[in-house]
């Protein structure tokens, strides 16, 4: 399985799209600071996430979403 999240910074009013297999693991990863696009905005919550059988269908929502805002 494959999940894509939305995350937002309350602190910044931020939002960072991506897809990943594991939320939980992924989440720490973002509020550790171990992901350079989203060490900025920690503390990170996550607000969305959608379930797919297949990472390219993840992708595709992923860029989907991000097509929503802008980029």
């Amino acid at each position: 399985m494959y999940f894509v999240y939305i995350l937002h910074s309350e602190k910044f009013s931020w939002h960072y799209v991506d897809h990943c297999k594991n939320c939980e693991s992924r989440l720490s990863d973002h509020n550790r600071g171990k992901v350079k696009s989203t060490k900025a905005y920690v503390a990170w919550s996550i607000i969305y996430t959608e379930q797919f059988q297949t990472k390219f269908e993840a992708f595709r929502r992923e860029m989907e979403i991000k097509s929503y805002k802008g980029g």
